[in-house]
């Protein structure tokens, strides 16, 4: 099987490409990403000399490039958006641009060359807070970050291909990812790498907003089974095995390092930040999956891989547009 990958030089991308080339020696991957600031080719830097791999620099909503790259291709598996919660709200501009009008060039292409499944990657942040119980695939979208609103348009907009041209695609909700190769402005590996450098981390707010939290490998074979066995124009979430609130998972990381409380600093909240998420998955566990990675152990691991990775991060968190976003998100907050 030959996919096409979008945004593979990402977080949860770049972790997917290495499970599916290790998972099918016969599979091919082509990786379509960018290269924004978040996109960083030392995520793949063990597949440069593989032969299944291969990297095009360019944007999903660039109608030419994304049109060679669809070519021979038997599926999608879309990551590429920009997904950032805090950078939605300062500027909303770029969201809209990637995640709705490249996802939309995306589904032209995949119409022209016929493409056999499409696997649209999306997010729980698409239904709002949840006060009680567990949010299905069927519940009303209620986005409440640009972020959230720009993901809730691109599944709606699947959605329509799917029903009007019969386009085999199915999306997926997952829940927050955490594991190695995370960019270091997310909270898990800010906190971590913070913390790794005795620098105060930034909590929001009375800290008490639950998330649910999914290990990166746990979201990458689930992608995998939806692309072989999910239905076509089905939704299905994908959520971790743990849930905690922020303050408590602090703890907990703060706990395993060793750090003081004093290196936790309460800062107001952001707008509009959703007070808890919680996913029912029920309809991915019928088609065999369930989270496979104890969570004590992968965030032990997940530690473990900052602290001797920092050949990767450090250079990341010096770039002149890394600083610029913390001074401007955090810099006069107390």
């Amino acid at each position: 099987m030959k996919i096409l990958v979008t945004g593979g030089l990402g977080f949860i991308g770049s972790n997917f490409i290495r499970y599916f080339l290790r998972r099918y020696p016969r599979g091919a991957v082509v990786n379509l990403d960018k290269q924004t600031y978040s996109g960083n080719p030392a995520n793949l830097r063990d597949l440069a000399e593989e032969r299944r791999y291969r990297w095009v620099k360019a944007d999903i909503a660039d109608a030419d490039a994304v049109d060679k790259c669809m070519r021979g291709t038997d599926a999608v598996v879309h990551f590429a958006a920009e997904s950032h919660v805090d950078r939605s709200i300062l500027d909303a501009a770029p969201f809209l641009q990637t995640n709705v009008i490249g996802t939309q060039v995306l589904l032209d292409a995949a119409l022209r060359h016929e493409v056999g499944r499409f696997v649209h990657v999306s997010t729980d942040e698409v239904y709002g807070s949840v006060a009680k119980g567990h949010s299905t695939e069927k519940d009303p979208l209620l986005p409440n970050s640009p972020y959230a609103a720009s993901k809730a348009a691109s599944d709606l907009l699947v959605r329509s291909y799917i029903v009007t041209h019969k386009l085999p695609a199915v999306v997926t909700r997952a829940s927050n990812n955490f594991g190695p190769y995370q960019y270091p402005e997310k909270a898990m590996p800010l906190l971590i790498t913070n913390l790794l450098d005795d620098i105060p981390f930034p909590l929001y707010g009375d800290g008490l907003n639950v998330r649910d939290w999914l290990y990166v490998l746990d979201h990458a074979r689930a992608i995998d089974v939806v692309l072989r066995h999910g239905q076509v124009g089905e939704i299905y979430n994908v959520g971790g095995s743990f849930s905690c609130n922020n303050r408590e998972l602090v703890r907990r990381i703060r706990t395993l390092m060793g750090k003081p409380e004093s290196l936790i600093k309460r800062v107001p909240d952001r707008p509009g930040h959703d007070r808890r998420y919680a996913l029912d998955c029920s309809k991915l566990r019928r088609l065999g999956w369930r989270p496979e990675t104890d969570f004590r152990r992968a965030l032990a691991d997940t530690i473990g891989w900052y602290r001797t990775h920092e050949s990767w991060w450090r250079p990341l968190k010096r770039k002149l547009g890394f600083k610029t976003y913390y001074k401007k998100q955090y810099a006069g907050r107390s």
